[in-house]
């Protein structure tokens, strides 16, 4: 072999690589490439014993790099992470976190993707350092989309996304050459398909969470038809809002909507309440009108019915029946008043007041010299009796 004993590395000292001098300089002109195989073959004899290369000594280069060369195969994945282990460039099985083996190159390869971690793609809008620190800037070729209604509506969201579990690291590896990138383009147009098919009044107002679950579907729709091998997590809705050249004008209609809401609103809690009240006494008057219908045909019948027995009566005795009404119905006109008895068949000398005792006369003085005796004190009685 062509090698020298000249000292120095095997590629000689100097910028110089494997094929030529390298780049030029002012300085001394550098050793040529037989020089440097001689400087190498003079190193390799100082170290093999007995200065040369023999049978024995090859052997134990061969085993040495073979075990270097079976011990390379050795790797660790770490907990975040997951192997997938490639023979020939073929994906043949995955690796767990800790420390994994495979054939060493290049008989197998190893890629170990961050399959826990939650990635973040900002849509419409981007962070941007600068004197004050992280501020937002809005990308208005991503977020303005148009409605179902023909409206232009400001959508910035997010989307937060990740490795699918179970086999989704070979498909996140192998099926898509950008997934960023992807993940990207799906979500800007789930975003625009769904937003196209919605109105601009539930859009600005109640519809965030079933605009982000609309959009969460259908873009891991897409995604499991691609064999992206990529789970989204969530669809977050950051900014919804009309254009800035109009943004005035729509909270002017935004306004003017809520007020006549609230008009609305008080109007139906009035109509909530005299209703109710009307019917209510409505309610009262017609039963107050069946309960006094009720009673008079409930006395009317009565009155029926006793006139019906007092006919009955008369017809079996009628003088006596006639007498005893008379008598009945003077005792009620005449009961409560004064009364003075005349004699018809008195003669011109005479008054012709018949003079009687009056029975309630009698038994209103009784009464009233009963009282001032009920009133007396009981000790006085007490003291009497003994």
């Amino acid at each position: 072999m062509p090698w020298s004993n000249q000292g120095g590395g095997p590629w000689g000292p100097g910028p110089k690589g494997p094929w030529g001098s390298g780049p030029q300089s002012s300085g001394p002109t550098p050793p040529d490439l037989e020089e440097i195989l001689r400087r190498g073959q003079d190193k390799l004899k100082t170290v093999l014993p007995g200065g040369s290369l023999g049978g024995k000594g090859i052997a134990l280069l061969v085993v040495a790099a073979l075990l270097l060369w079976g011990l390379s195969g050795f790797f660790r994945v770490q907990t975040d992470e997951l192997g997938v282990v490639l023979r020939f460039g073929k994906y043949v099985r995955d690796a767990k976190p800790g420390l994994n083996y495979h054939l060493p190159f290049p008989i197998e390869t190893v890629l170990t993707p961050k399959v826990t971690r939650v990635n973040t793609i900002d849509i419409g809008m981007r962070q941007v350092q600068d004197r004050r620190g992280t501020t937002m800037r809005d990308v208005p070729e991503e977020s303005l989309m148009l409605t179902g209604d023909e409206n232009i509506v400001d959508v910035d969201f997010t989307v937060l996304w990740k490795i699918k579990p179970g086999g989704g690291a070979a498909q996140y590896l192998f099926n898509i050459q950008n997934p960023e990138g992807t993940v990207k383009a799906v979500a800007e147009s789930s975003m625009r398909e769904v937003i196209g098919r919605s109105e601009i009044q539930p859009i600005l107002t109640g519809a965030r969470q079933t605009i982000e679950t609309a959009v969460h579907d259908l873009m891991q729709k897409v995604l499991d038809d691609y064999g992206a091998g990529i789970q989204i997590n969530q669809v977050q809705l950051q900014k919804v809002d009309p254009p800035a050249q109009v943004i005035d004008a729509f909270r002017d209609v935004q306004a003017a909507r809520a007020d006549a809401e609230r008009a609305q609103n008080e109007a139906q809690t009035y109509s909530n309440r005299v209703i109710p009240e009307a019917r209510g006494r409505a309610a009262q008057i017609t039963q107050a009108a069946e309960a006094y219908r009720e009673q008079t045909v409930a006395e009317a019948r009565g009155q029926a019915g006793r006139f019906d027995k007092i006919y009955e009566e008369y017809r079996k005795a009628p003088e006596i029946t006639r007498e005893r009404l008379y008598l009945e119905t003077m005792e009620r006109v005449l009961g409560g008043t004064n009364k003075i008895i005349l004699d018809s068949n008195a003669g011109a000398g005479g008054s012709g007041v018949v003079p009687y005792i009056s029975l309630d006369e009698l038994t209103k003085r009784q009464n009233q010299t009963a009282q001032p005796s009920q009133m007396q004190p009981s000790g006085s009685r007490t003291g009497a009796s003994r």
